[in-house]
């Protein structure tokens, strides 16, 4: 193991200038990672200067797979590179380390058009868009999930077909009864960190097994581009770890909290004096397309919007100061300084951030009631 060891962490520029590129993007479903790597003759730190490259679609349900050597052999070869990646961001590789890197993509068909997963495409007009733009929209995403025990499915630490104690002292909690997979999520925060992610923290959250790690303050885009690669070297730690990541809204039912996503948010008017009145509107805009928000804010989110364990009804649109349980959470500071963020409690942890931080920006800035 020791040879197997040192062959992995061997350091390509001690004897060549190639580099690995790990290409990553967002799979068919919408939330499943995908990543291949490639060999380029040096450093590179600017994705305009990396190549476009493609994939088996055929793979991704684009054409069936059964005898398709046989049958569908002529078009096979038209099918099997259906998708290109687009290199949009570059992240130093944790893994690999050196001058390698992971480069976040976006996928498009052979003609130039985004296919449905690709949400970047929508994100990146939104974004770029001269009032939004103006605006220097930030965001600070909180995402929670889940360490599951390989196999069985069930939470990390939690006794096989049983349960803990009850949820109280696993919330930023320390000890073995209390903390289970904190190796993971430390490595994971280093990682993040070496990867150049703008990752501001970590903690323990309220039912056992759960954690959560910060993005931001990012402007723009570049919130999306920093969950999704921190989301895939969290895939990446916890299956060399032996465990499953679970971003399920609700993973266990009945009295355990879900997993969110709360969404922190700001614009340069709502951070500017005067700041509080903007945000008010703000949320006056987001309260009347509640139900188009809650449309495009995670799968099986019902099942975590209940009104309670810190939650608002899915139904029911409210905000409030230092108010856990609305929809809409103003700081108490924000209030005293007339001016700050807030943080929209609504989406679940397995949102795609480029929907959510897109469509706040374009309800709060662009649109017009």
């Amino acid at each position: 193991m020791s040879l197997l060891s040192d062959l992995i962490n061997l350091n390509l520029s001690e004897s060549t200038e190639k580099i690995v590129a790990e290409y990553i993007w967002v799979g068919g479903s919408g939330m499943d990672l995908r990543s291949k790597a490639r060999t380029l003759p040096g450093p590179v730190s600017d994705p305009a200067k990396l190549p476009k490259w493609n994939y088996d679609g055929s793979s991704t349900d684009q054409a069936p797979g059964d005898d398709s050597e046989v049958i569908l052999y002529g078009v096979f070869f038209l099918l099997l590179y259906l998708f290109e990646n687009s290199p949009q961001a570059i992240f130093k590789d944790p893994f690999r380390r050196g001058n390698n890197i992971l480069v976040i993509c976006d996928v498009y068909t052979p003609a130039g058009e985004p296919l449905p997963t690709n949400k970047r495409y929508d994100a990146a007009k939104i974004f770029s868009h001269p009032d939004v733009a103006a605006e220097e929209p930030w965001y600070g995403i909180e995402q929670e999930y889940t360490l599951l025990q390989k196999d069985v499915n069930w939470p990390l630490g939690w006794p096989l077909g049983g349960f803990p104690g009850p949820q109280g002292p696993y919330y930023c909690g320390t000890g073995a009864d209390k903390a289970y997979g904190r190796d993971i999520v430390d490595a994971h925060y280093k990682a993040c960190i070496y990867a150049g992610i703008n990752i501001s923290g970590i903690n323990g959250e309220v039912m056992p097994g759960q954690w959560e790690f910060q993005v931001g303050p990012s402007v723009g885009i570049s919130a999306g581009d920093e969950v999704w690669a921190a989301r895939y070297i969290l895939e990446r730690i916890t299956e060399m770890a032996g465990v499953i990541v679970s971003f399920d809204p609700k993973p266990i039912p009945g009295d355990w909290n879900g997993a969110g996503a709360h969404s922190n948010y700001s614009t340069k008017s709502m951070r500017d004096e005067g700041g509080y009145e903007v945000i008010k509107k703000a949320i006056e805009k987001l309260g009347l397309r509640h139900k188009e928000h809650i449309a495009a804010y995670g799968e099986g989110n019902e099942r975590r919007l209940t009104g309670r364990h810190e939650t608002a009804d899915i139904n029911t649109f409210s905000w409030g100061v230092a108010n856990r349980g609305s929809s809409i959470r103003v700081g108490r500071d924000t209030e005293k300084n007339g001016k700050g963020y807030f943080e929209d409690r609504r989406p679940a942890s397995n949102m795609d951030p480029y929907v959510v931080t897109s469509m706040i920006a374009e309800t709060t800035i662009l649109w017009k009631p």
